[in-house]
């Protein structure tokens, strides 16, 4: 296997693996080691250095050494794209499972917006971005890192609903039992202007970025 490839499996390896490490069982020693804000300074800094060991790991493997799916390829991720930002673009208001004081009044709302669909849309918002580029099978630095994302999403966000439960309580028994893990459908002609209006302009504006960051015209680009 190409060098560059197993470095590339190395750092993703570390960046999933730390994320799962500080925020389950690390992070009750951790917290009462360093102090909240020690915490959140240490996960970052672990987070940043992973993230670019993977990005100068990803840099150095080949850059298209797969066939590729071809047009019906990217469609589809075209299609899977569009859902995926904007469930990120509604996961970015009134969201309980980010660290903010309004966390616990948030979670015993009625869900409204991007959580009609799933009580995770930004973890499921990420999974669908690493499923769109792993079936255009483009080259292995694509598809293992995309890989890892999706892992870290959706079993994150199965992890997460532990950890929430044992924070929050009650609050998060309430949000679950208003919500869904798997996203649903119909929740999609729910969600709202604010998130499709969102989601719509980073759809555009990410598929757009391919261009002047890999020389490579996705999205509706292709096709306009």
């Amino acid at each position: 296997m190409d060098e560059g490839l197993i470095q590339l499996i190395a750092a993703n390896v570390a960046f999933v693996g730390s994320h799962f490490a500080m925020s389950h069982p690390l992070r009750a020693p951790l917290v009462e080691a360093l102090g909240d804000n020690g915490f959140q300074i240490a996960y970052s800094l672990v987070s940043i250095a992973t993230l670019v060991w993977v990005y100068f790991a990803f840099t150095a493997s080949p850059p298209a050494d797969l066939p590729g799916s071809g047009n019906i390829g990217w469609i589809i991720a075209t299609l899977i794209t569009l859902p995926a930002m904007v469930l990120f673009a509604g996961s970015l208001f009134g969201n309980p499972a980010l660290p903010t004081p309004q966390a616990e009044e948030q979670a015993r709302a009625t869900p409204h917006g991007a959580f009609l669909i799933t009580r995770h849309p930004m973890m499921w918002g990420f999974a669908l971005w690493a499923l769109s580029h792993i079936v255009l099978w483009w080259s292995w630095r694509t598809t293992i890192t995309a890989l890892a994302i999706g892992i870290l999403a959706l079993i994150g966000a199965r992890l997460q609903d532990g950890k929430k439960e044992r924070l929050m309580g009650n609050a998060w028994a309430q949000w679950e039992s208003k919500t869904s893990y798997w996203p649903r459908l119909a929740g999609f002609a729910k969600a709202g202007a604010v998130p499709w209006a969102l989601g719509l302009a980073l759809f555009a504006l990410f598929s757009w970025l391919h261009v002047p960051l890999g020389g490579i015209t996705a999205g509706i680009w292709r096709w306009f």
